[in-house]
């Protein structure tokens, strides 16, 4: 094993001994010194999972949240010395891990809250002109032959439960204890004047937007819309695209 990654087994699992050859400038303890820097280490990287998923660790309470915490961080270390993306792989993680089963929906929260840890950090782009929209609306034609760019921001989660509404609860938007998680909900999640907001969606607004991210043509994705949601309604799911300033490009 290379010394590199001895030193961070032994960094990250208190079971291990300090790395072979560790000194101190002072001749104290090396053991004991390296103890405290592992646990500050962990401690730091429990804080930022804390602070990246306050509705998930509010769920299940603070002390549960850091126990599961330290057992991801052992497991999936970080790759970048920059704490603000870590965390991608915290949502399938909760969904494996057997003392949060009873919550089924808690990695879905997880998921929809690293979308709006995403979302906050996506790159700015500005919104289409309003006179060009309209313009291509008079022509339905070119319109359904044309190609959206989405706002980077953009994120989406589909659950078989109330996430959206669970996560709206601990904003203080509504009360928690009538919200009955086994419902499904969709959302779109964005960044609009430096606030992420969730919108509940339907199925298929999740979809179609989802298809233009992938390069269709509005066409095609309403298509694809319609086929997995039948009460899919084009014109409302624009108007919330255009309301939200969602389309920074428009492709022909």
């Amino acid at each position: 094993m290379k010394p590199e990654a001895e030193w961070i087994d032994a960094l990250l699992d208190p079971e291990r001994p300090p790395p072979p050859g560790l000194r101190t400038w002072n001749g104290s303890d090396p053991a004991r010194r390296f103890a405290v820097y592992r646990n500050n280490v962990t401690v730091s990287l429990v804080d930022a999972l804390a602070d990246g998923f306050p509705v998930t660790q509010q769920l299940v309470g603070e002390k549960f949240f850091r126990a599961m915490a330290r057992e991801f961080v052992r497991a999936a270390p970080p790759r970048s010395p920059l704490l603000v993306g870590y965390g991608g792989e915290f949502p399938t993680f909760i969904a494996a891990f057997s003392p949060a089963a009873g919550l089924p929906y808690l990695a879905d929260t997880a998921r929809l809250e690293l979308a709006c840890i995403r979302a906050y950090h996506a790159a700015d782009a500005a919104p289409v002109a309003p006179d060009r929209i309209g313009a291509l609306l008079d022509d339905t034609d070119i319109l359904a032959a044309s190609r959206f760019c989405l706002h980077p921001s953009l994120h989406i989660v589909q659950s078989p439960w109330a996430v959206a509404s669970l996560w709206a609860a601990h904003q203080g938007h509504g009360e928690i204890t009538g919200i009955d998680p086994a419902v499904e909900e969709n959302a779109w999640i964005l960044r609009s004047d430096l606030q992420v907001a969730v919108l509940r969606m339907r199925a298929g607004d999740c979809l179609f937007a989802s298809t233009l991210q992938r390069g269709a043509t509005l066409a095609e994705a309403a298509e694809l819309a319609r086929v997995g949601d039948p009460d899919f309604d084009l014109p409302a799911c624009l108007a919330v695209l255009l309301r939200e300033r969602l389309i920074t490009a428009i492709e022909q």
